[in-house]
């Protein structure tokens, strides 16, 4: 941890002087000023962690200097130095933000684990703030990976909705990153301070997903021993995500609308209501459309929640954005596991772009992270990727069948090798083929 920045503003120069070699001592940084103008400027361009300021300054009051150091630097704490044992100015000082007080010259011995204390609580809220700007960035529109049509027009939807509480309503198959979308409106919205709660309504049975939506009271049923907050209080004042609402059961149906049209909602085994104010987006992979002719969803639950919906494009409706997501998921992996930056060979790239991606962006994410671990060399190439996305490429779409499938098979055989270390007793045993067997396509691929 680097050292600490502490500024003293005292009138006092002797008193500011002995208090700056004290804390020197203790490897401290200290910069020193005789009134609050001085300070002022100090503060604007130095990173300062801790003041320590008198009370009674030529150009002010330290009581009430407080508000306006907490006002433009709120990470900074402040410890006030008073002459005088008066407790409605200690009083104040505290009301107004500081961090404690001492009285001069008679509590020097306190100041330096006081110094650390408050250093401690500076640095704790710095790193707090700087966690709330990644998490803020990361879950933002600007950080939603691709230029594609289709997704700036997600985007662009999602950007004039977020700033109202509409219900939105988010589509698309599986992986499309709903979530990541629906965290980026609640970011960008008059809630962002506020709770993000996720819950996938596919996870639970009826009864507990009801429990956890909406809570219970001690006794309602076995293992009920005391009260438990749901997760739409969980997310009061904030924003509730409800993923794959198609797969909520009729039931509990009824009650989601009633949070829809009054904000309330009983608990299990209550009997008064909860009310909550909660934005609430939800997910689903279903057309509920068909879900409604088929009595497993409500209609007027799904007029309710569709006032504002968002198609979210599948990967293969944004092929052009596939070589910036690998690119992004494959520094992110490197990182992880401790490795330079891999390269992307063009063939790594056209087969990324030739394949169908059932699975989307979680697929791809998938196929990246794994590419990461076994690649052996600076560049990722197709051997690094699973067999199936070897013939979607124009290569592979080329020359003898027989021979694609052979060099297919050959290179299977060579990483399930390289896994076993060479056992092939083992390999043979993961290939779930006969040992002979291997020996035999070893012999024919002249494997070494």
């Amino acid at each position: 941890m680097s050292a600490a920045n502490v500024l003293i503003i005292d009138d006092e120069e002797k008193l500011r002087s002995l208090l700056s070699r004290i804390i020197k001592l203790e490897n401290f940084i200290v910069s020193e000023a005789g009134n609050l103008k001085t300070g002022l400027k100090i503060l604007e361009k130095d990173s300062i962690d801790v003041v320590l300021c008198d009370v009674k300054l030529p150009d002010g009051n330290g009581v009430d200097f407080i508000k306006e150091i907490k006002s433009k630097y709120p990470a900074i704490e402040i410890i006030l130095l008073t002459a005088y044992g008066n407790v409605p100015d200690s009083v104040q000082a505290m009301k107004n933000g500081a961090f404690d007080y001492i009285m001069k010259g008679d509590d020097n011995e306190k100041i330096i684990p006081l110094l650390n204390r408050a250093v401690e609580k500076t640095q704790l809220q710095k790193r707090v703030s700087e966690l709330e700007k990644l998490v803020g960035a990361r879950y933002s529109f600007e950080s939603i990976i691709g230029k594609s049509k289709a997704v700036q027009q997600a985007v662009e939807l999602g950007r004039k909705v977020a700033p109202n509480d509409t219900v939105v309503l988010l589509t698309g198959e599986t992986g499309t990153g709903k979530e990541v979308f629906a965290q980026a409106i609640h970011r960008a919205s008059g809630r962002s301070g506020k709770s993000f709660v996720a819950v996938n309504c596919s996870t639970f049975s009826k009864e507990i997903l009801e429990s956890e939506i909406f809570g219970h009271r001690a006794g309602s049923f076995t293992g009920a021993t005391k009260d438990k907050k749901g997760l739409f209080e969980e997310a009061n004042e904030g924003t509730i995500f409800l993923d794959e609402i198609g797969e909520m059961p009729i039931e509990l149906q009824a009650k989601l609308l009633r949070v829809l049209e009054t904000g309330e909602f009983l608990k299990v085994g209550d009997t008064k209501p909860t009310k909550v104010n909660v934005r609430i987006i939800t997910a689903t992979n279903r057309h509920l459309e068909d879900e409604i002719k088929q009595g497993h969803f409500r209609a007027d639950l799904y007029y309710r929640l569709s006032v504002f919906q968002i198609a979210m494009p599948s990967l293969r409706e944004r092929v052009s954005d596939i070589q910036a997501l690998a690119e992004f998921y494959v520094e992110v992996f490197c990182a992880k596991t401790n490795k330079a930056t891999l390269k992307l060979s063009d063939e790594f790239i056209d087969a990324l772009k030739q394949y169908p991606w059932p699975g989307n962006i979680r697929e791809l994410k998938n196929v990246i992270e794994r590419a990461c671990i076994i690649s052996n060399t600076t560049e990722l190439t197709i051997d690094d990727l699973p067999f199936d996305f070897r013939f979607n490429t124009p290569a592979a779409n080329t020359g003898d069948l027989v021979y694609n499938l052979a060099r297919a098979e050959k290179l299977h055989i060579q990483k399930i090798l390289a896994y076993a270390e060479g056992n092939k007793t083992k390999a043979a045993k993961l290939l779930g083929i006969g040992l002979t067997t291997l020996y035999a396509k070893i012999k024919e691929y002249d494997i070494q």
